[in-house]
């Protein structure tokens, strides 16, 4: 009898021995990983972007509490739990499962986990259609690679590019900061994505002809029986402005009708409707 008991001790004290060495195992791995600048990804390496360019980039799309913030390559999180931590919720997308579960781990050591998710996905695979704010930090191909999807996102949505362009479309802002204030990779690219009004617009005294380029824009307007070129036309979101003869126009797109407004002295005289008939 004594024998068996000391064969049953023996043998709890090894299940024992095993579950806490496992244990200790698992924690020792999650410790273990800690990720290293220039760490191979699936698209490009990983180097984060220093804190300050982190917050630069955050003002440039003026971030606040109502928007949702979606980082594309997130890496450790930084640029996902910043913007949490003004109020904003955000997402991070990020392949590597490791830098998920770190993202995750610092969220709540920052007290911000209840405003930020972070998911393991590939980018160019991956919804991001809900976002008011886009941030990434990846190279020129693939933020060209990535460019027909956010210009098909809602008009007004702010993209904010750490040190690399978008090609043709030309940045609404560049700031590239002090090197006493960031050593590395410096600059940082805002775009607001234009509404699509490029066409043929219907008008009660004539026809507005767009040729649209991005956030720019050419064509003409028709009044009576006189065109009229149009001068620095400009699309910020949905609000349009141009030019045209000795006039200064102003605009709102709403989907396929615009709002124009004839501009003196700052105050809207004159204000008719646009319907679009052809694109």
């Amino acid at each position: 009898m004594r024998r068996d008991n000391w064969i049953g001790r023996v043998g709890i004290l090894c299940f024992v021995l095993v579950f806490v060495v496992g244990i200790s195992e698992q924690r020792s791995t999650a410790k273990e990983f800690t990720p290293e600048i220039g760490q191979e990804g699936k698209d490009v390496i990983w180097v984060p972007t220093e804190l300050t360019l982190v917050n630069t980039m955050l003002d440039m799309a003026r971030v606040t509490p109502q928007d949702y913030v979606i980082d594309l390559g997130s890496g450790d999180g930084r640029i996902v739990i910043a913007a949490a931590k003004r109020g904003a919720r955000a997402l991070g997308i990020e392949y590597n499962p490791d830098m998920v579960e770190l993202s995750k781990n610092y969220a709540k050591r920052e007290g911000v986990a209840d405003r930020v998710q972070f998911i393991r996905g590939d980018i160019f695979e991956t919804d991001f259609s809900q976002a008011t704010v886009i941030t990434m930090f990846l190279l020129p191909e693939l933020n060209l690679k990535l460019r027909p999807q956010i210009l098909n996102l809602k008009p007004g949505t702010r993209v904010v590019s750490n040190s690399f362009d978008m090609g043709d479309w030309k940045a609404d802002e560049i700031i590239t900061l002090d090197p006493t204030s960031c050593s590395s990779y410096c600059t940082a690219y805002l775009w607001i994505v234009p509404a699509k009004i490029g066409g043929e617009w219907k008008l009660p005294q004539g026809e507005l002809i767009i040729n649209q380029h991005f956030q720019k824009f050419t064509g003409k307007l028709q009044k009576g029986k006189k065109w009229w070129e149009i001068k620095d036309g400009s699309i910020v979101g949905t609000k349009v402005s141009f030019s045209a003869g000795k006039d200064t126009y102003a605009g709102e797109v709403r989907g396929e009708t615009m709002e124009i407004s004839i501009i003196k002295d700052g105050k809207r005289v004159s204000t008719w409707m646009a319907q679009l008939i052809k694109r």
